[in-house]
């Protein structure tokens, strides 16, 4: 009997709905057609299959080192977040395998919802955040070791749009954990800022040949210290021979110590002779000599 009526009641709503519409259609056409526009419109979204936004490019270190390529695509099906303290919703599909020109590789296809990606689009330290959440999504589920340097391809998608299609929408949606929180069941980006305010990046390339001297050993790090002999800032320079730009990098500043990685060219650790201020720390990259130069202002008082 709850099933029966069950169906009686979603007759009976139908019933009432077209009952709506007929009035609608008869009375106010003009309000009728722009109801119904607006339905096809939402269903239009809503059933669009994923799209292609960038391709990140890192590497798989265990159990096999390999080549690994995400699509991060876009998917209107996806909810988006209310509001910043939700956690961020996903679909991805499974780690595959894909030979091409001779060259194998790993594929994992991701999308989220539209307003995610727009959100970070334009502000570095929401999109780093970003992947590196994924990064560590796709080692916990994949049972793979990654590493932390990724960079953008220079094509959109790696591997067919059917495939990834198809491997994305028949997956459910999964829940992106917070890292910087274990007991939190979703990632939780900052609030949405004004671009012109967002922090700016903490590389900044330059072109020109003059570079800072002193360099000749693979790094050199040295000291500033005031009359009384305290630290003031801690100077690292860094030859990072091979890379091309800042994109190959990724640079991680702690109180205690300095990463540098450069993917599958060049990782060094780096141990700091005092605590530093990771937010005013700033590093120039000199493009055409491959230089890092890395400057770190110590915490007053240490």
């Amino acid at each position: 009997m709850e099933g029966l009526c069950s169906s009686e009641e979603m007759l009976t709503k139908a019933t009432q709905l077209w009952t709506m519409l007929d009035d609608m259609a008869e009375n106010n056409p003009k309000s009728y057609c722009h109801f119904m526009q607006q339905q096809l419109k939402e269903a239009k979204q809503h059933y669009a299959p994923p799209e292609p936004c960038l391709c990140l490019k890192t590497c798989i270190l265990e159990p096999t080192k390999t080549c690994l390529f995400i699509n991060l695509c876009s998917w209107s099906r996806i909810p988006a977040p209310k509001s910043p303290s939700e956690p961020i919703l996903l679909s991805a599909g499974k780690m595959e395998t894909l030979s091409d020109n001779s060259e194998i590789c790993s594929i994992l296809d991701v999308a989220y919802s539209p307003s995610v990606l727009e959100r970070v689009k334009d502000n570095p330290p929401e999109k780093d955040l970003l992947i590196r959440m994924l990064l560590k999504y796709a080692e916990e589920h994949f049972n793979v070791t990654l590493s932390q340097s990724w960079s953008v391809a220079k094509f959109k998608l790696k591997g067919s749009l059917e495939r990834m299609r198809q491997s994305i929408e028949k997956h459910p949606f999964k829940t992106l954990r917070n890292l910087r929180a274990k007991d939190s069941s979703g990632l939780i980006l900052p609030p949405a800022k004004n671009p012109a305010a967002s922090k700016k990046r903490l590389i900044e390339e330059i072109s020109t040949t003059n570079k800072p001297e002193g360099l000749k050993p693979a790094y050199q790090m040295t000291t500033k210290k005031d009359a009384d002999d305290k630290p003031l800032e801690v100077e690292l320079k860094i030859e990072l021979p091979g890379v091309c730009g800042v994109s190959e990098c990724n640079l991680s500043v702690s109180k205690d110590d300095v990463l540098v990685e450069c993917l599958e060219k060049y990782r060094l650790r780096v141990d700091l002779p005092a605590s530093v201020d990771e937010e005013a720390t700033s590093a120039t990259f000199y493009k055409k000599e491959g230089v890092l130069h890395i400057r770190m202002p110590v915490h007053e008082g240490k």
